[in-house]
């Protein structure tokens, strides 16, 4: 294993950590923020109310959230790609 595969697999390594930190936080707080808007969603509903559908700033801040972990994960997929280069080139 010459240093240009170390050197891949270890940025792929870094970049996959980095990655995984950046898109837990948003990830984590997007689901609370879903499970809310479902839980409120059924207490309408129980309630005989009807829901407005429109924009509201959960629903913003949902679609930031999910833009955020999908920034990550991207990130993870570009490590992981760095790490299989890393083991195919020789």
């Amino acid at each position: 294993m010459g240093i240009l595969n170390f050197a891949l697999i270890a940025l792929g390594v870094a970049s996959m950590a980095f990655g995984y930190s950046r898109a837990r936080g948003p990830w984590a707080r997007y689901q609370a923020l879903k499970a809310q808007d479902a839980n409120i969603a059924r207490y309408e509903s129980w309630r005989g109310g009807i829901r407005d559908s429109g924009t509201t700033g959960a629903s913003i801040a949902m679609e930031l959230l999910r833009k955020q972990a999908r920034d990550g994960a991207l990130i993870m997929a570009a490590g992981f790609a760095f790490v299989i280069l890393g083991f195919l080139i020789h």
